[in-house]
């Protein structure tokens, strides 16, 4: 094996400000989530709820995830969509 992609996943429901047009509850979200074993927020670019808090976990998924080698470029290995 030459080398390794590890694929981190963080589920997040955005403009939970708009709580009057809800598609997906809470409960579905953190459901969701533990089926695939990963976190789960909700945010609101609008009124900046959670948005710091959502960097920090995608910084604290990035540390637990392995690095890359040295010689191929971190981007390679990440991926934010």
């Amino acid at each position: 094996i030459v080398g390794q992609i590890f694929d981190t996943i963080i589920l997040v429901g955005n403009k939970v400000d708009l709580e009057s047009e809800r598609e997906v509850s809470l409960s579905e979200g953190r459901a969701l989530a533990e089926e695939w074993g990963c976190p789960f927020m909700e945010t609101s670019a609008k009124s900046k709820t959670m948005v710091d808090e959502l960097f920090a976990e995608i910084v604290r998924q990035m540390n637990y995830a392995a690095q890359p080698d040295k010689d191929d470029p971190c981007c390679s290995a990440c991926n934010i969509q």
